[in-house]
């Protein structure tokens, strides 16, 4: 799993991982797991899942890159306080599942809980075989 920052200014935690090394061969089987992990966890709560490439295909001007044969974020929120009006701006958090043919690209801005950073990063991890 990697930090990075996108476009500058997002930072966040992604991993590309080979379809060959993946517990999982579909992106509903990994959405599948990750809600499993967030209905466990004692703080997080599903929300939704979107499909994201259906929205995107369904616009007039909607575009997809080649590669991406499903793509879809499954919502949740980490939220055991709210101290001011301003985190709401921060919540919920998403995590991003990409199929690209032979791999699979997991990802998810940085959130500002060390606890949401560690539970959803080490679930991503989970995902590899070995």
């Amino acid at each position: 799993m990697k930090q990075t920052l996108l476009m500058d200014k997002y930072p966040i935690f992604e991993m590309e991982l080979a379809k060959s090394e993946a517990r999982f061969q579909s992106v509903d089987e990994i959405i599948a797991f990750l809600k499993a992990r967030i209905d466990e966890h004692p703080i997080a709560t599903y929300i939704a899942t979107f499909d994201h490439l259906q929205h995107t295909r369904s616009l007039p001007e909607g575009k997809v890159a080649p590669e991406i044969r499903d793509a879809k974020l499954i919502v949740c929120c980490f939220g055991a306080a709210l101290p001011n009006p301003q985190v709401m701006a921060v919540r919920p958090r998403s995590i991003g599942v990409t199929d690209l043919g032979d791999s699979f690209v997991i990802n998810f801005l940085e959130p500002p809980m060390p606890t949401a950073v560690k539970a959803m990063e080490a679930w991503v991890k989970e995902l590899r075989t070995a």
